[in-house]
């Protein structure tokens, strides 16, 4: 389905994505960020929370490592504020390369188990598609990110992945 290195380049795009997008949030005003914009996850910093989270459970679960406790409606908290959300970007963004570049090929035809507290049991999958998963939750949300702040007036990020430049 997929190979080891199609996650090193998603690893490498989502990295991209989110050095451009910490960008254009920093030059936001505070009550930008957190201004309600009927956005499922609220506001833009909400949204960022969400898809941090969402990238921090999945590689906890991948890595078997630390993951950011609380559940989906927590998610939208997990960073009070920018500043914090920034420095914890990078960190689990480093995570997911890391994770990417030692990734075994033989890892991605088998099976993938982990509690899903959403569904409240223990769940099954091919590892290929959970890692799919991973790398399209990621888009999706910073799709919502994306709209976000062009309502705000600012520029967004370019998101073509056939634009990711080869030194990043």
């Amino acid at each position: 389905m997929i190979t080891g290195d199609y996650a090193r380049q998603m690893a490498r795009y989502g990295h991209w994505q989110n050095t451009q997008l910490s960008g254009f949030l920093q030059a936001l005003p505070q009550d930008e960020l957190t201004r309600e914009r009927g956005a499922f996850f609220g506001s833009i910093l909400g949204t960022a929370n969400h898809l941090l989270w969402g990238d921090w459970i999945w590689i906890s679960r991948f890595d078997k490592g630390q993951g950011p406790g609380g559940g989906i409606p927590e998610s939208v908290s997990l960073c009070a504020d920018l500043a914090a959300w920034l420095a914890l970007r990078e960190r689990i963004d480093a995570r997911i390369a890391d994770w990417a570049e030692g990734l075994p090929e033989g890892l991605l035809s088998g099976p993938f188990s982990w509690f899903s507290a959403a569904k409240e049991a223990e769940v099954v999958r091919p590892y290929a598609q959970c890692v799919i998963h991973m790398f399209n939750h990621q888009t999706h949300h910073r799709g919502q990110l994306h709209q976000m702040l062009t309502e705000t007036g600012s520029d967004a990020p370019v998101s073509d992945l056939v634009f990711l430049p080869e030194d990043v």
